[in-house]
């Protein structure tokens, strides 16, 4: 945090320079490297009211070492306890009653947090959450002081404040800004933008527009304020498990949009092209039911397993010697009939949920409309291009106006034919910028007049404006004129692709990840009926149970303060920003749990759900602040039966990706040795993994009914062989009568 990048592209940090043991008010800049010979005390050391350090002797930092030194000895102090620590740490609430490692953790799950479909700003903060969501890129902003004049769920319109003056160039006087719904990241994750301001109001330059993914109110909202209770409860916490009310899967308090991307080539074969079309052969038409007359599936459209997502059929080989049948089809449905294969992209299993955007690009100009659609399109493309251009050359004329008049020409020329607009030395009037200066055609990489600093103001502000808004507009029309000439750009053989893109909905289930901030992650092991949960005095069930034994030893008490506080603040409906190193202490903790009337310890008594007995001691309960976690079970969930082999081992291959099995590792064989598992273990170093012939007569007798045979030889062994055989070993195996 506060850094700079200096011109030599190393981080500076700021620190405040001290004299004799007193503070003064001048800040340096120093790298890594700079700072390692100072002494350097913390930010929030004592000082009294002429800012000079009340105590004898200070800790300071000094070299790779954390020492105390006399007051006279420090030379500079941190501008802010939170400079030492990066953005995601000054996240972390009470950062300073966390071990190192597990503020690590917190900070890096953080970045594993899930965009949910209801996220909630922290009740207890930092203070940092409208400054990174405000920089994250996530949010539009206005563009300039204005008037919001239309809002719907994808779009908002803001004109312009006429009284105030065009500061760079904003060609329009109204602009449209498009919402990102429903986009794809690269983690499968949801980009979902809505818009946080209503019709009619006045919103000034810079102010945010809309919410984005994981942010809430301009604020960053990773996960959500739940009522916790650390205790056990009947064994289903062990061992950092987490155990959630059902409320929280119904009421969809941590479900998430999930966007899966399917895709498919029309290629160029040898013997014809592949072609899109809804009319496949031996398909039912319930499945072909949301095809459009292309055989791309409708946006919107449900879509459920064995579904076709995009309708695609290939040519067959000819065959030189067609059979009697296939001359009789040929003759009765002519040449089309059985000369296609069904080579559609149909909906796999397990696979459910809606279109929500669906991308074809093709290299076929026909796909573009007709000739004269085409035409229509690029006349249209080429006026918004002129009158883009006359807007910027109208910016130029009437900011350049106003440095040049009054100053004396140097070199106003034309850049086609270096005329002179006006004469060097000439001083410029109002009069000759008018009727001689054609500013569309004026040379902007000389010097305009012969005032230096006229002309660097004239380059910082006008032309580098000019010379960038000219750039993406010549780029823009370029782009979008080849596309109508050429189509997009594919790899080569490939004549379209279509893009499919599916959302679906992912409520919270048994298996899930959760994550606080302070490194307390847990796996869901149960999701409890609201009835069964514990439940206060009053009657309010427990949103989330947290086993206490994963505290002392973790030593992240940050969270035990997070629930405290995060209750008062809930009690007085209130929201509490505590920056680390520099919040709240103990004292304030206390204080704010009087004021709201609660226990001054935290802990109260809970009723059991499924017996209403009161449980036998007191139980810490608040408000923790939780998030779903990027690892989700239903992506890993996986089996497998038989599958694909390695092709040198024969070995079974490994993860869901390749649809492969479990490792029996070195380890494993150990445990089964240890216990004499023996025919369990020949088993599985042979008809289960890469003895090719056994196990191929092993599924042969179980789908018979017979009895598994002797397991043969693995094939790792004969590759073991192979290998001694090419260093020029005589290794051969023999068998019992040789």
């Amino acid at each position: 945090l506060f850094t700079r990048i200096n011109e030599y592209g190393f981080l500076e940090t700021p620190y405040i320079k001290v004299e004799n043991g007193k503070v003064t008010n001048k800040i340096e800049y120093m790298a890594a490297y700079q700072e390692e010979e100072k002494h350097i005390a913390q930010a929030n050391i004592d000082l009294d009211k002429n800012l000079t350090i009340k105590d004898d002797f200070i800790f300071v930092r000094y070299r790779d070492d954390f020492i105390q030194v006399p007051k006279e000895q420090v030379e500079y102090i941190d501008v802010s306890a939170q400079q030492i620590i990066s953005v995601s740490a000054a996240l972390i609430p009470f950062l300073e009653h966390d071990d190192a490692n597990r503020a690590l953790m917190g900070s890096n799950m953080m970045r594993q947090a899930v965009p949910l479909l209801k996220p909630e700003p922290p009740i207890v903060g930092t203070g940092l959450e409208k400054i990174v969501a405000e920089d994250s890129g996530m949010v539009h902003k206005a563009p300039f002081d204005g008037k919001v004049t239309k809002v719907t769920s994808d779009k908002i319109v803001i004109s312009r404040d006429k009284s105030k003056k065009k500061d760079k160039i904003n060609l329009e006087d109204e602009v449209e800004i498009q919402l990102k719904k429903f986009h794809r990241t690269n983690q499968d994750t949801c980009i979902n933008q809505h818009p946080c301001v209503s019709l009619g109001m006045n919103v000034k330059k810079g102010q945010i527009l809309t919410d984005g993914p994981g942010i809430s109110d301009g604020e960053l909202a990773l996960g959500r304020n739940l009522l916790v209770a650390f205790m056990p409860w009947y064994g289903y916490n062990y061992e950092d498990a987490v155990i959630i009310s059902q409320r929280i899967a119904r009421e969809d308090i941590l479900t998430s949009i999930y966007i899966e991307k399917h895709e498919v080539l029309v290629r160029v074969v040898k013997n014809g092209n592949e072609e899109l079309t809804s009319e496949i052969p031996n398909v039912p038409k319930s499945s072909l039911r949301n095809l459009d007359k292309n055989g791309i599936i409708k946006v919107g459209s449900y879509v459920k397993p064995g579904d076709v997502l995009v309708g695609k059929i290939t040519p067959k080989i000819v065959n030189v010697d067609p059979s009697p049948e296939e001359k009789l089809m040929r003759a009765l449905f002519g040449e089309r009939a059985g000369d296609f294969t069904d080579s559609s992209l149909k909906a796999s299993p397990g696979m459910e949920g809606v279109v929500v955007d669906v991308k074809l690009f093709s290299r076929c100009q026909e796909d573009f409309g007709s000739p004269a659609e085409r035409k229509q399109k690029e006349k249209r493309l080429k006026k918004d291009f002129e009158n883009r251009n006359k807007k910027i050359d109208s910016f130029l004329a009437s900011e350049l106006e106003k440095y040049l008049y009054g100053q004396v020409a140097d070199s106003i020329i034309d850049n086609r034919t270096n005329e002179y607009y006006i004469k060097h030395g000439e001083k410029i009037t109002k009069k000759l910028l008018r009727d001689k200066v054609k500013f569309n055609r004026l040379n902007l990489d000389v010097d305009l007049v012969k005032d230096a600093k006229i002309n660097q103001l004239i380059y910082n502000n006008v032309i580098q404006e000019v010379k960038k808004a000219r750039e993406i507009n010549n780029n823009h029309y370029k782009k979008e004129r080849d596309r109508l000439h050429h189509g997009d750009e594919l790899p080569q053989g490939v004549r379209k692709m279509v893009k499919v893109f599916i959302a679906k909905k992912r409520k919270v289930e048994v298996g899930d990840k959760l994550s606080g901030r302070h490194g307390n992650k847990g796996v869901i092991s149960k999701i409890v009926p609201i009835e069964d949960m514990p439940f206060l005095e009053d009657g309010t069930p427990i949103d989330i149970i947290l086993n206490p034994l994963g505290v002392p030893s973790r030593m992240n008490i940050g969270q035990i303060l997070e629930t405290h506080l995060g209750w008062a603040a809930k009690e007085l409906n209130m929201k509490v920003e505590t920056p680390p190193f520099d919040g709240a202490k103990i004292s304030d903790i206390t204080k704010e749990m009087l004021n709201a009337n609660l226990p001054i310890d935290g802990k109260v008594t809970l009723y059991d759900g499924k017996t209403g007995e009161p449980f036998g001691e007191k139980i810490t309960i608040g408000y923790i602040y939780m998030m779903k976690l990027y690892h989700l079970v239903a992506d890993k969930m996986h089996a497998r039966s038989t599958g694909p082999y390695s092709l040198v081992s024969q070995q079974p291959l490994g993860g869901k990706a390749q649809h492969g099995g479990q490792r029996l590792g070195e380890m494993e064989v150990w445990a089964l040795e240890a216990y004499g598992a023996s025919r369990l273990l020949q088993e599985m170093l042979t008809v289960k993994s890469d003895d090719v012939e056994g196990r191929n007569k092993t599924y042969e007798a179980i789908t018979k009914g017979e009895n598994p045979p002797e397991p043969g030889t693995p094939e790792s062994f004969n590759v073991l062989i192979n290998e001694l055989q090419s260093l020029c070993l005589d290794i051969t195996m023999l068998t019992e009568e040789e």
